[in-house]
């Protein structure tokens, strides 16, 4: 089962430094709202550095390297998939301006152009990528790009379903894009899915939740799951949480939620 564990990896690492060192630098640090290239390769290196070392579990080890296979996958394939968007401005150029579906390849196709390939291209390198790509037909373009993922909520939320939502989008706001946590939905119990298996779960996903953590910084893919189970039982808890969780992302983004 891929389980996704590089919190609790940091967690110990940090806590259980190696014998006779104060501490290791293993740590969740990005600089921006998507990871960028070289934030994903310091991340690989720590994570290849607990895999290797015989100063921790065999399961912390298995772990890490779970997770640094997930890295590894974006370092190399990239972020787009089939069914994500880009949302492109091109100045100057209207038929280059809109929303754009990621097609196979990975590639978007664009008005008069030839397709434009995103095979190994990062959320962070769009931008840069477009404008690049762009440069062969059009003399110094300035454009703006952003990324969209289409990621799936289901269970106990106000309105489940597929969304084609920012990657720099708040876990805790495409909740509530999905009309939020239910009135007996079991936050304790929600997770994160890929193909089956489980990306994020646990206390590690309460914790990246409260961080504000953006569904890219989550290594999210287009096809990711977010399930939200039903409680079994009658709970004050739910409603309390759900008001809780709506609380907290209106604070982060300034927004007045109405409900």
């Amino acid at each position: 089962m891929l389980r996704h564990t590089s919190l609790l990896v940091i967690l110990i690492v940090l806590a259980f430094p190696h014998p006779g060192e104060a501490q290791t630098s293993l740590r969740w640090d990005p600089q921006g709202l998507q990871m960028e290239r070289h934030e994903l390769v310091a991340l690989l290196a720590e994570l290849e550095g607990v895999t290797a070392s015989t100063a921790y579990s065999r399961r912390l080890r298995d772990g890490a390297e779970r997770d640094a296979d997930v890295i590894r996958g974006r370092l190399d394939a990239g972020d787009f998939r089939i069914g994500d968007q880009v949302t492109l401005r091109v100045e100057g150029e209207p038929e280059l301006t809109g929303d754009f579906p990621v097609e196979g390849g990975p590639r978007i196709n664009l008005p008069g152009l030839a397709a434009i390939p995103l095979a190994g291209v990062l959320r962070s390198e769009l931008e840069s990528h477009l404008a690049k790509e762009l440069g062969r037909f059009i003399q110094n373009p300035v454009i703006r790009a952003e990324p969209r993922v289409r990621v799936s909520v289901q269970g106990a939320v106000g309105s489940p379903g597929f969304f084609t939502v920012p990657a720099d989008m708040l876990l805790s706001e495409l909740l509530m894009f999905a009309g939020g946590p239910a009135g007996n939905a079991n936050l304790d119990n929600m997770r994160i899915e890929r193909i089956g298996d489980r990306l994020w779960e646990g206390d590690e996903l309460r914790v990246v939740l409260a961080e504000g953590r953006t569904l890219d910084q989550l290594n999210l893919r287009g096809g990711d799951e977010v399930i939200i189970p039903q409680r079994s039982t009658t709970s004050i808890w739910g409603p309390v949480v759900r008001w809780g969780v709506a609380v907290a992302t209106s604070i982060a983004f300034g927004v007045r939620l109405f409900f």
